[in-house]
């Protein structure tokens, strides 16, 4: 039998290394981006010692201690508090209108990461009165992440830009009312996360498990290949109320989505779709 040739030795290796994850830990990265994925795993590779793929994968089945360094590596952490300003003035003025008009409210952050998406939803629920009726949920695949969420604390460094990012984004008063800065670090007011339930959960392998005013999930997206972007917008559609929120990031669209008829375009410019009350 003549050898394919044309499928490079690398990529054999992350098949093989995704289909281990995912035997081994349950961890389904396989229809992730794979040149996203492909050069992650590479980096990983060179910094934590390996020459291979293959060698990666002998180093992760045996060694459940390099898990949580790995996710690392494979999950994107990349945030800021009220990122893309005009999303969150959107939500704002545009969609709170309609959320207040519901006894109860439940938001879902999915891909949290370290939670300054959730804290700012919090923040701009608590500022138009609607903080304690409302139930959020932050989920991640990434453990460590999630910790950090939960805990909160942010490098001071980065406190500039969130504060000037909530002042655009329509925030009243001023952000440093939500945290106490000490020793180089702003720790956020627990207060913040008093109704927030921060739970491991993956668009590619799990399912819905509430019903969903609002779903915010932004940047995240970008990192899937269209069989898993379709189910993860099929997810949101499932766990939407009749006429709830789907925001996304600014580089995303529904346009060529599975889904995409399932909603209607509430603000396209700062990507925020309504689900369709006949959906």
């Amino acid at each position: 039998m003549t050898p394919n040739i044309g499928v490079k030795a690398e990529d054999i290796e992350l098949r093989l290394f995704l289909e281990a994850m995912y035997s081994r830990y349950h961890y389904d990265f396989r229809e992730y981006s794979k040149a996203s994925l492909k050069r992650r795993l590479l980096l990983a590779c060179e910094r934590m010692g390996y020459p291979s793929l293959s060698a990666l994968q002998g180093g992760i089945l045996h060694d459940d201690s390099l898990l949580p360094l790995l996710l690392n590596y494979l999950t994107v952490q990349v945030s800021d508090m009220f990122r893309d300003p005009g999303y969150f003035r959107a939500i704002r003025e545009q969609v709170i209108p309609h959320l207040k008009t519901y006894p109860s409210l439940k938001v879902w952050v999915a891909g949290c990461s370290s939670g300054e998406e959730l804290y700012s939803l919090a923040i701009l629920f608590r500022e138009e009165g609607l903080e304690e009726k409302t139930t959020f949920y932050a989920t991640d695949i990434n453990g460590t992440a999630l910790a950090k969420a939960e805990a909160g604390v942010y490098d001071l460094q980065r406190i500039a830009l969130f504060t000037k990012n909530h002042r655009l984004s329509g925030g009243t008063g001023s952000l440093s009312e939500y945290y106490h800065a000490a020793y180089g670090a702003a720790r956020f007011d627990q207060t913040l996360r008093r109704r927030a339930v921060f739970s491991d959960h993956s668009l590619a392998s799990d399912s819905v498990f509430a019903e969903m005013h609002l779903v915010s999930c932004r940047n995240v997206l970008i990192y899937f290949d269209r069989p898993l972007q379709d189910r993860a917008v099929g997810l949101f559609r499932e766990a939407l109320v009749r006429k709830g929120f789907l925001g996304i990031g600014a580089r995303e669209s529904l346009r060529f989505n599975a889904h995409v008829k399932a909603y209607s375009e509430f603000l396209s410019a700062e990507r925020i779709y309504q689900k369709r009350s006949d959906a």
